[in-house]
């Protein structure tokens, strides 16, 4: 596989379609509803479909491409990894990831952090996301490419916007991908939740009453959308993870209406203020990753001053459908570079896995080695605490011989090992602002189950029977003599599928 050694998406795209993974729609299609359901059907029921190119959207001039990350081998293409493991090993590898002995190990690891900042962003004076430049009158929203993917959505929204702002005191950045719904011509309502950086970075704002700069990174390099969704510790900047794997700095350039930066091979940008001083104004229904959509909630009003993109610019999307979907992909790369922080911290994990039934936030699988009584609800209480599982629904935990990531494994140990009276831990405290099914947002109860074999000390008096396994000698000889038995090939056992 060609991984990539350029930082733009016109290279991933060409990329992508020299093998072959790329289908270009030549055909017109409406932006509004016809282009998210070609997209949802393009992955149904695998979660694996091609990247789509379209080039021909109704009304507009600029092309659409969807996708992008909807498969392995394109994820692992923009990461530039071979395997995911791979990406996880990277970020491992500035923590010393081995299991320390204790907490006095575990702060010392802590300030490898700093390695990141041998490749922090580099400002640069000009970038082909700035060719042109539309400021104010001349500022249209309507006439970019947004799309309007779902009936019941109250307007079209763009999906993979990376939102940047700063602190209004430290000035550090933020990024992450928070809806953003067209309000008017010039005007946006952004879905921050409150565990955002840059809802945070608002609240900062309004307390000083001041008008608040916000930057919205359509496109350029893959790499930068992920890292904005990637797991980071607490106060890292997204750009130093996606310097980091690319191994070379992101460059830079100033914006020009607002006191941002900018990625300077964006395909565009998007800049605007946030008069905190005026009310948050609610915002109505937008698809989510959830599958679902967001109930009305308030959204402040980002008031757009430029729009600054490149001569030929395409404009990237994301159609948030039920899963398996594009999110199901990122998912599964955030659990796998997330593994080796949830070990620093909680050293009995073994392994992770959070399903696609779960959409990414709901349901999460973890492998412990148990050596003591009331390990496993350790653990639980360990995970919750940690800010990228704290608003897990439903959390299982099961011995470390349990490969997490079959399914039907884990909910087998369940049903045979778990206890409900005993080995149920319900839990109240934050949920995920996207949870509809809680009955005050962003508040509500989690549960916890134990599926490991249970000790003396947890007050199981019973043996705890073996397992029907056979020995290492009779299943080297059934391997051996698999073809004798005139069966059909097998799956080599415990193959990578991720």
């Amino acid at each position: 596989m060609r991984l990539m050694s350029d930082d733009t998406l016109t290279t991933f795209l060409n990329a992508v379609e020299d093998d072959g993974e790329l289908v270009r729609v030549r055909v017109e299609v409406d932006p509004r509803f016809e282009l998210a359901e070609i997209v949802a059907r393009s992955y149904a029921g695998t979660g694996d479909g091609p990247a789509l190119f379209f080039e021909n959207v109704a009304g507009r001039s600029m092309p659409v491409v969807a996708n992008l990350l909807g498969s392995r081998r394109r994820l692992l293409k923009a990461l530039g990894v071979e395997s995911l493991e791979a990406a996880g090993d990277k970020l491992a590898s500035l923590t010393r990831a081995e299991i320390p002995d204790g907490w006095t190990q575990a702060l010392r690891l802590v300030p490898q952090w700093t390695q990141l900042a041998r490749l922090p962003p580099r400002s640069i004076k000009t970038g082909v996301c700035q060719q042109v430049v539309r400021m104010g009158q001349d500022v249209n929203l309507g006439e970019l490419p947004i799309p309007h993917c779902w009936p019941g959505e109250a307007a079209a929204a763009i999906t993979l916007g990376q939102v940047v702002t700063a602190d209004p005191d430290e000035g550090l950045r933020s990024v992450e991908l928070a809806p953003l719904s067209v309000r008017g011509r010039n005007t946006l309502a952004v879905h921050w939740t409150a565990h955002d950086g840059g809802w945070a970075n608002f609240e900062s704002h309004r307390r000083r009453r001041r008008q608040m700069p916000v930057s919205v990174v359509v496109g350029g390099d893959p790499i930068l959308a992920f890292a904005a969704e990637a797991p980071l510790p607490p106060r890292t900047d997204p750009w130093l993870l996606a310097g980091l794997l690319r191994g070379r700095s992101v460059e830079t350039v100033r914006c020009r209406s607002v006191e941002l930066e900018v990625p300077a091979g964006a395909e565009l940008v998007i800049e605007g203020l946030v008069d905190t001083t005026q009310p948050v104004e609610p915002a109505g229904p937008t698809a989510l990753p959830t599958g679902f959509l967001s109930l009305e909630t308030p959204a402040p009003t980002l008031s757009v001053t430029a729009i600054t993109h490149r001569s030929n610019p395409v404009f990237p999307i994301r159609v948030y459908a039920q899963p398996p979907s594009e999110t199901t992909w990122i998912a599964r790369a955030c659990e796998r570079m997330f593994l080796p922080l949830v070990r620093l911290a909680v050293p009995e994990v073994v392994d992770l896995h959070l399903p696609p039934a779960g959409a990414g936030r709901n349901l999460a699988f973890v492998s412990i080695r148990k050596r003591y009584a009331g390990q496993a609800r350790k653990v639980l209480n360990a995970l919750w605490g940690l800010e990228r599982l704290a608003t897990m629904k439903l959390l299982v935990v099961v011995d470390a011989e349990v490969d997490v990531h079959n399914e039907g494994a884990v909910w087998f140990h369940v049903g045979a090992h778990a206890h409900p009276g005993r080995d149920a831990v319900f839990c109240e405290g934050p949920t995920h602002a996207f949870d509809h099914a809680a009955p005050v947002c962003g508040m509500g109860h989690k549960l916890g189950l134990d599926a490991t074999r249970k000790l003396p000390e947890e007050g199981h008096p019973r043996p705890w029977p073996a397992a029907l396994d056979a020995s290492e000698e009779i299943r080297r000889l059934v391997t051996r003599r698999w073809s004798e038995y005139g069966l059909k090939p097998q799956d080599p056992a415990g193959a990578d599928a991720s």
